[in-house]
């Protein structure tokens, strides 16, 4: 895999409450990752970019919500989360 798609297949860390449990209780990070990443990407790119060992790579696809405001209504962008566990 190219380094440039390394760098834009990871978007953001997701860091909640939730999230931060799950990193302290069973080591397992959560990302914002491009749409259409795979699993193998994403392993091969967090193993890259931050130098640990990945054991399993599980995705889900959020749907964007509906809001309105004065102007009208919009519908947010769909993202995909990716729960990544490493070894200790």
């Amino acid at each position: 895999m190219h380094n440039e798609k390394l760098y834009t297949l990871i978007q953001a860390p997701i860091v909640t409450e939730k999230s931060s449990r799950l990193g302290e209780e069973l080591k397992q990070f959560v990302f914002k990752v491009d749409l259409s990443a795979n699993k193998r990407e994403i392993k091969q790119a967090v193993e890259k970019l931050f130098e640990v060992e990945v054991l399993k790579v599980t995705t889900s696809v959020v749907k964007g919500k509906t809001k309105r405001n004065r102007f009208g209504i919009y519908k947010k962008s769909n993202y995909k989360k990716a729960f990544v566990s490493i070894s200790k």
